[in-house]
């Protein structure tokens, strides 16, 4: 059985800026920017945050799995 994804994507923009985040585990809803600021204080070690176009953006850690990025 596959493991569930600790972080899903639950809200873009239109332009495909994810915008909100549910952590699967503990059920909280998060802005781009709680998420943001609870990777850069440790709580989310299997995310790093990256500067795309100027915003601070949630991204997966890199590995072989495709099943645990975040969309």
């Amino acid at each position: 059985m596959m493991a569930r994804k600790r972080v899903s994507v639950i809200s873009e923009l239109k332009s495909g800026r994810n915008q909100r985040f549910r952590d699967n585990y503990t059920g909280e809803d998060m802005t781009r920017v709680q998420f943001v600021k609870q990777i850069k204080n440790g709580g989310y070690s299997q995310y790093h945050v990256r500067n795309v176009n100027g915003v601070e953006t949630p991204v997966s850690n890199p590995d072989a799995n495709k099943n645990n990025n975040l969309g």
